[in-house]
This record gives C-alpha cells, sequence and structure tokens, in this order.
C-alpha cells in the first residue's frame, strides 16, 4: 500500500493534470474555432475523455485515481478510503486543480488566475450537476464492481458524453468546479455559480452512494490492487 504522501501527490498530479487538459482545450478550441461554441464543445470534451483515460491509468495503482472530492466522498463513505485520510485527498485535489488551471493559463500567456465572468446560473444547470455526478459515481462504482480494468474507459466515455446531454456541460466535480471560477475562458464559471454546482455535487455523491449500496450490497471492487490502493 502506497504511503499517504505518495497518494497525495498523485491526486494532485492527476487533477491538475485534468484541469490542465479541460482549460488548455477549452482555449485552444475556442481560439481555433473563432468563438464557434460547437467546435468548441466538441474538441474540449474529446481532449477532457481522452486525459482522463490516460492520467486514471497512470496514477489508478496508486492513489485509486480519484482527482475529485465527490468520488473521495463516496469511497470514505463505502469505508474503502479512511475518513482521517479523506480531507489529504480533498486537499490535494482543490490544489492541484488550481495548479492545473495555473499551468493552462501560463501555456496560452495569459494572467495566472482570473475570475470567471462565465454564466451558469439557475434550477436546471444545478439540476444538470446533481445528474452528471449521480451518473459519474454509478457508472465508477457500478464497472470497478464488474470490470475493473475498462473504468478509465468507462469514465471517459461517460464525461465525454455527459459534456453533451446535460445543460451544465458536466463539471460533476467540486475541485474542478472551484478553479474553473478562476479562469475567465470558455469553460469558466463565476465564481458566485459555483457554490450551487458544489452542493448538487456532494448531494449526488451521497445518493450515488447510498444507491449503489443498495443495488449491490454484497459486490467489492473486482481488483485486490484497488482495495489496497484506497
Amino acid at each position: 500500500m502506497k504511503s499517504l504522501a505518495q497518494r497525495a501527490v498523485a491526486e494532485a498530479i492527476g487533477t491538475a493534470g485534468l484541469l490542465a487538459a479541460i482549460v488548455g482545450s477549452g482555449i485552444m478550441a475556442e481560439r481555433l474555432s473563432h468563438g464557434d461554441a460547437f467546435l468548441s464543445l466538441l474538441a474540449n470534451s474529446i481532449a477532457t475523455g481522452a486525459a482522463l483515460v490516460a492520467l486514471i491509468f497512470s496514477l489508478q495503482g496508486i492513489s485509486g485515481a480519484h482527482f475529485n472530492p465527490a468520488v473521495s466522498i463516496a469511497a470514505a463513505l463505502q469505508k474503502n478510503l479512511a475518513w482521517r485520510e479523506f480531507p489529504v485527498y480533498v486537499a490535494a485535489q482543490v490544489v492541484g486543480a488550481f495548479v492545473g488551471v495555473a499551468v493552462a493559463h501560463l501555456m496560452f500567456g495569459l494572467t495566472l488566475f482570473s475570475a470567471s465572468t462565465k454564466v451558469r446560473a439557475g434550477g436546471a444547470q444545478v439540476f444538470s450537476e446533481f445528474v452528471a455526478t449521480l451518473g459519474l459515481l454509478l457508472v465508477i462504482e457500478g464497472s470497478s464492481r464488474s470490470r475493473f480494468r475498462a473504468v478509465p474507459f468507462a469514465v471517459a466515455a461517460y464525461i465525454t458524453a455527459a459534456y453533451w446531454f446535460t445543460s451544465s456541460t458536466s463539471f460533476a466535480n467540486p475541485a474542478v468546479t472551484l478553479a474553473r471560477s478562476l479562469s475567465d475562458t470558455f469553460v469558466g464559471i463565476r465564481p458566485v455559480d459555483a457554490p450551487a454546482f458544489i452542493l448538487a455535487q456532494v448531494a449526488a455523491s451521497i445518493v450515488g452512494t447510498l444507491l449503489i449500496i443498495w443495488l449491490m450490497p454484497h459486490a467489492k471492487p473486482d481488483s485486490d490492487q484497488e482495495k489496497r490502493n484506497v
């Protein structure tokens, strides 16, 4: 089993890589498409999905590749992550997320951080975040119990699709939401809109965990390696 420090660093690196991919591809897509929202979202979703596959495969064996406080909540509720370690995971994810945004901004010659002006408000978008996060948890938990090696592909496929079937474009991650509030780019979210998204994501994590426990009360992840990691 990896040490907590090793796992925390892996979570920070993975979340930073995810945010660099999300924000960087959003900036590149918007520039190359000259503001065409359809092409920008298409490129952004494909790049994010591809990055997720690579990052999960690379770091899954170290920390479990959560990269998401909502996933860590689910792991802790199921006793796959000790509650005393939970704050360390979340802190690493949040720090990594902000680092990823800063890296993306620097790569494209932008200010290190800038408050987003992108409006993402209203009941429909908040509900979309609940649906997106709930679906993500079900995909992760379900696939880890039936075909663990397919988890990276299942997660990436779901997030890529959720970019398109949710009105919020599927943040589904409190750390991602916080960090994107300081990116005044195509992928940003106004800081004032972020708390509602985060509340919906946390609620969905709890509901999703309870649902998976009820649906598969005796099923366990089909990989001994995962259990050793988390």
